[in-house]
C-alpha cells in the first residue's frame, strides 16, 4: 500500500467511527453517547486534554533540548561570544571581496568543468548550481559496468584532457578498449546572454583501430541535476529524436530561463529517467538500478522513459552505432523571442561550433608556445607530454561547497564519531592532485600547481590563492586537507575526513608569493596584471602574516630557531616509524620515538622561506615590519644562518643535514598474536623496540636532508655544497637513471614497509615535486659564481634529462602521467593521472625555476 494509499485509510477509519448517530466502534457509554453525563464528560475531556498538552510540552522541551545541544556540537548554533576559536573565520575583509575578483572577472569563470571526480562534468561556482555530467555503459569481464566517477580501477587505456585552457575550453579524450570518446567543452558570451553566457557540449564516439564495416553500439547518459532542488521541465520531443530535441529546460535565479538541446546527424535512439532527490553522489546508482528493472521486465538495456513529480535531476540515454557524434549546447538568459534562440542554437552545434572548437585549438597551442617556449628544446613526443601537463592541471580545477569536520574532544570514548565540530559554510575553487584518486583540495600540493598556473593565467592562481587564504580561522590556521561537500565525501573514507587543528602542512603557497614578487621584480607582467597583484597582496598580506605566526608558534620547538611537525603518534604500536602526515612527506622515517624535543630541518627551511617571502612583501608594500610584532627580516637572517643550521642539523661525517630527535635504530615490525575487542585471537604485525632511544641526530638520507640545499642557505663556496653534490649523484645513495629517489638506499628503512597494510611510499619512490626543487637549486648553482658552477651544472643537466625522458616514456607506454615512479625500473606507481605535482615536469622541460 502507497504512503497515500495508508493516509486515506486511516482518514476513513476516523471519519466513519466518530460518524454522527453511529454507535458502533465506539468508545464511549450509551448513556453519554446520547447526551446523559455532558458535565462528567466535558470534565474527563478537559483533564485528559489537559494531561495531553502538559505531555507534548514536555516532549517538545526535551526534542528543543537536543536539537539544540547537537547543533552546538557541531558548530552549527553558537553564540559569536562563546564560538570556538578553531571554527572562528579570520577578523579581516576576505581577499575574494576585492573587486579584481568581481564583474567581468567572476563572469567569465562562473561556468566550467569543476568537477574533477566524474569523467566529464560541468557546473557553476555557486554552492547550489545546475549540474551536467556524463556516463557511459562501459565492459568489464564481459560485463557491463557504468563509468561516471574517475577510478583507477577502471583500466581505461588512457583518459584525460588534450587541451584545456581553463577558462572557457577544453577538449578530453576517454579510451575504454575498442571505444574512443572525446568530449569538448566550449562556452560562448556575449549581450542578452544569461550570466555566465552560453555553453556547448560535443561527444564524439568512435571505434579504436577497427575495421568501419566492424559495428558496435554505444550508450551514453548525458545528465541535468538542480542542486537547489528547481523543477526541471522534460522537453516535448524527447522520446521522437529527429536529429534536434530540446531535452529539458528550467528557470534560476543566477541565468534566467534556460534550456539544453541535443542535435546529431546520426541516426540515435534516446530514453530518459527523471529523479527528484537532493543527492546527485549516487546517481550512476540510481541509473544502474532503472536500468537492471527495465532489463528484468522488458529484456531491453534503456531507461524507463518515467519521471517522478517535480524532477529535480534527468538522465538521457543516447544510444547508436560507432561513429556518431552529439552536441549538446546550453542557452540561458532566454526572455521570449528578443532572445534568438535559434540562432544561438545553431552557433552552437555543427559546422559553427566545429570551426569554433578549432579556432579554440589554435589558440591553445599559440599560448602553449608563447608561455613554454618549447619548441625549439624538444621533440613533438616530449611537447605532446608538455600539452597533456598544463591541460590537466587547468582542467582539473574544481569548485566545491561545505563544512570541513574539525576534531574537537567531546567524548572521553576511545574512537568517537563525534568528536568534532563543523567549519563555517565555505566555498573553494582549487586544483587537485588527481581526479581519480585525490580529486579534492590539498594545501601543500596547492603552491606546487600555481607554480605552473600563475605562467598561465595570473589572475586564476589569485583567485586560487585567494580562496584558500579567506579559509584561514582566527588562530591563523588553514585545514590541511578540503573535503566539501557530499560527492567530495562519498569519495573519502570516514577516518580521513576529520582535520586536526594542531596540524599543519607546508606552507607552499609562499613560493608562489615569492615566485609572483621576483617576476614584479623582473617586469614579467604588464601593467595591469602588476596591479592586480599588488592590490592582492595588500589584502592578503595579513592573512599571510596570521599564518605565518601560527607556523611559528604552534610548530615551534624547544631551540631557538628549531621547529617540529605536529601530528605524529607516540603511543602507535603498529607503525615502524610513527607518520608524520602533516610534513606531507607521510611515512617518510624521523626519530622512532615521537617527543617535543624533536627538530625538523624540513620544517625549519619551509619557516626560513615564509619568512623571507613576508620581508619581500613588507618591502614591495611599503609595510617593514608593521603587519605584526615578527620582524621578518631578523628572523629570515636567523633562519638562514648557516652556523646555527650546522649546529643543530649537520652531521660531518655523513655530509648531510638530518631531523634531531629521541631515535634508535633497533625497532622492527613482529608477527604476534593479539587479543581483539571482540575477545578472538589474530595474528598482527605490531612495533618491537629492542634498544632505548637517544636523543641525536636520526641518520636517515633522503629528501629531507636535502632542504637546506634547496632552500639555497648553502653559501656557493662552501665545501659543504660540494658533500650535497656528491651525495645526489652517487647511484649507491640517491641517483638513479630516472630521477633522484625519495629516501636513500643505505638507509635501514629503504622500502620498509611501515605497517601491514602500508606499502612504501616516500621511502624510495621517485617524487616530481622534491625532484624539481633539488634540480631547481641545482640550476642556481650553475649559474652563480662559486668552485662548483661546473660540477652543479653537469649533475643538473643529466638529472633533468633523465626526469624528461623517464616521464615521457612512461606516458607513451601507459597512456598517464603518474603520482610517483619506481625507485629501480622508473615505471609509473601510485594513482595515475596525477597531474599535479607531476605536472612540474613541463616547467623542467622550459627550465623554468624559482629565483628565490
Amino acid at each position: 500500500m502507497t504512503g497515500a494509499s495508508r493516509r486515506s485509510a486511516r482518514g476513513r477509519i476516523k471519519s466513519s467511527s466518530l460518524s454522527p448517530g453511529s454507535d458502533e466502534g465506539s468508545a464511549y457509554p450509551p448513556s453519554i453517547r446520547r447526551g446523559k453525563g455532558k458535565e462528567l464528560v466535558s470534565i474527563g475531556a478537559f483533564k485528559t486534554n489537559l494531561k495531553i498538552l502538559v505531555g507534548l510540552i514536555i516532549l517538545g522541551i526535551i526534542v528543543i533540548y537536543f536539537v539544540i545541544n547537537r547543533l552546538v556540537r557541531h558548530g552549527l548554533l553558537f553564540d559569536e561570544s562563546q564560538k570556538p576559536r578553531v571554527i572562528t573565520p579570520f577578523p579581516a575583509p576576505k581577499v575574494m571581496d576585492l573587486s579584481m575578483f568581481q564583474g567581468e572577472h567572476k563572469e567569465s569563470l562562473y561556468w566550467g568543468t569543476y568537477r574533477p571526480h566524474v569523467y566529464f562534468g560541468v557546473r557553476a561556482r555557486t554552492p547550489l548550481s545546475l549540474v551536467a555530467g556524463l556516463m557511459w555503459l562501459g565492459v568489464k569481464d564481459e560485463m557491463y559496468v557504468m563509468r561516471h566517477f574517475c577510478e583507477n580501477s577502471d583500466d581505461l587505456s588512457t583518459f584525460g584532457w588534450r587541451e584545456h585552457n581553463g577558462r572557457d575550453y577544453g577538449r578530453q579524450e576517454l579510451v575504454e578498449n575498442d571505444m574512443v570518446i572525446e568530449t569538448s567543452f566550449v562556452k560562448s558570451k556575449g549581450d542578452g546572454l544569461g550570466y555566465g553566457g552560453d555553453w556547448a557540449v560535443r561527444i564524439d564516439v568512435k571505434n579504436k583501430g577497427l575495421n568501419d564495416d566492424v559495428k558496435r553500439s554505444a550508450h551514453l547518459f548525458f545528465y541535468l541535476a538542480d542542486e537547489g532542488g528547481n523543477v526541471l521541465n522534460l522537453g516535448q520531443d524527447g522520446l521522437d529524436f529527429q536529429g534536434s530535441s530540446l531535452l529539458v529546460s528550467g528557470s534560476r535565479e543566477d541565468v534566467g530561463d534556460w534550456q539544453i538541446h541535443l542535435k546529431s546527424q546520426n541516426q540515435l535512439e534516446t530514453h530518459y529517467s527523471g529523479f527528484k532527490t537532493p543527492h546527485i553522489y549516487n546517481l550512476s546508482d540510481l541509473v544502474q538500478q532503472n536500468l537492471a528493472l527495465q532489463a528484468r521486465k522488458f529484456g531491453r538495456l534503456q531507461l524507463s522513459d518515467t519521471s517522478e513529480d517535480s524532477s529535480n535531476i534527468y538522465i538521457f540515454q543516447i544510444s547508436g552505432r560507432l561513429p556518431f557524434t552529439i552536441d549538446i549546447p546550453f542557452i540561458s538568459g532566454i526572455k521570449g523571442e528578443s532572445s534568438n534562440v535559434e540562432k544561438r542554437l545553431t552557433s552552437l552545434t555543427g559546422l559553427p561550433l566545429s570551426d569554433l572548437l578549432k579556432k579554440k585549438h589554435q589558440e591553445f597551442d599559440a599560448k602553449f608556445n608563447e608561455c613554454f617556449n618549447l619548441s625549439e628544446k624538444h621533440d613533438s613526443e616530449t611537447l605532446g607530454v608538455g600539452r597533456t601537463a598544463i591541460a590537466n592541471m587547468l582542467g582539473g580545477i574544481g569548485y566545491f561547497y561545505g563544512q570541513s569536520k574539525i576534531y574537537v574532544p567531546k567524548s572521553t570514548q576511545p574512537g568517537s564519531r563525534d568528536n568534532f565540530l563543523l567549519y563555517w559554510p565555505a566555498e573553494l575553487y582549487t586544483a587537485v592532485p588527481s581526479r581519480p584518486f585525490f580529486p579534492r583540495g590539498f594545501l601543500w600540493d596547492e603552491g606546487f600547481h600555481q607554480l605552473l598556473i600563475w605562467r598561465w593565467d595570473i589572475r586564476i592562481t589569485l583567485d586560487i590563492v585567494g580562496h584558500w587564504l579567506d579559509l584561514l580561522n582566527i588562530d591563523g590556521w588553514i585545514p590541511r586537507e578540503q573535503i566539501l561537500g557530499a560527492e567530495a565525501l562519498s569519495k573519502v573514507p570516514e577516518e580521513f575526513v576529520v582535520q586536526y587543528p594542531s596540524n599543519g602542512n607546508p606552507p607552499t603557497l609562499f613560493l608562489v608569493i615569492r615566485d609572483l614578487i621576483d617576476a614584479i621584480r623582473m617586469e614579467k607582467f604588464v601593467a595591469s596584471e602588476k596591479d592586480e597583484v599588488l592590490s592582492f597582496l595588500e589584502r592578503a598580506s595579513v592573512r599571510l602574516d596570521a599564518w605565518f605566526q601560527w607556523f611559528n608558534t604552534s610548530q615551534k620547538g624547544k631551540e631557538i630557531g628549531s621547529y617540529f611537525w605536529h601530528g605524529r603518534d607516540n603511543t602507535t604500536t603498529q607503525e615502524l616509524n610513527p607518520k608524520t602526515l602533516s610534513s606531507g612527506l607521510d611515512d617518510y622515517p624521523r626519530a622512532s620515538h615521537p617527543s617535543e624535543d624533536e627538530r625538523h630541518v624540513d620544517l625549519r627551511c619551509w619557516m626560513y622561506r615564509a619568512a623571507d617571502c613576508m620581508h619581500s612583501i613588507t618591502e614591495l608594500l611599503g609595510k617593514e615590519d608593521k603587519l605584526s610584532k615578527e620582524n621578518y627580516n631578523s628572523t629570515a637572517k636567523l633562519l638562514s644562518n648557516f652556523n646555527l643550521l650546522n649546529q643543530m642539523h649537520y652531521d660531518s661525517d655523513y655530509g648531510a643535514y638530518f631531523d634531531f630527535g629521541n631515535h634508535t635504530e633497533k625497532v622492527k615490525l613482529i608477527w604476534k598474536e593479539v587479543i581483539q575487542e571482540n575477545g578472538q585471537l589474530s595474528r598482527q604485525l605490531v612495533r618491537k623496540t629492542f634498544g632505548k632511544p637517544k636523543l641525536k641526530l636520526v641518520p636517515h638520507l633522503g629528501y629531507v636532508s636535502f632542504f637546506p640545499f634547496m632552500s639555497r642557505i648553502i653559501p656557493p663556496d662552501s665545501p659543504i655544497l660540494e658533500k650535497q653534490l656528491d651525495l645526489i649523484s652517487n647511484r649507491s645513495i640517491l641517483w638513479s637513471d630516472y630521477g633522484l629517489v625519495s629516501l636513500a638506499k643505505t638507509s635501514s628503512m629503504y622500502m620498509k614497509r611501515n605497517t601491514e597494510h602500508d606499502a612504501p611510499y616516500w621511502r624510495g619512490p621517485i617524487w616530481m615535486n622534491m625532484n624539481y626543487m633539488i634540480l631547481s637549486s641545482l640550476y642556481h648553482y650553475s649559474i652563480v659564481d662559486g668552485p662548483y658552477r661546473e660540477k652543479s651544472k653537469a649533475i643538473y643537466t643529466e638529472l633533468r634529462s633523465n626526469l624528461i625522458r623517464n616521464v615521457v616514456r612512461n606516458y607513451y607506454e601507459t597512456g598517464y602521467i603518474w603520482e610517483q615512479y619506481d625507485q629501480v625500473k622508473g615505471t609509473g606507481k601510485g594513482t595515475r593521472l596525477f597531474t599535479g605535482w607531476s605536472a612540474l615536469t613541463l616547467l623542467i622541460m622550459s627550465e623554468d625555476y624559482p629565483i628565490f
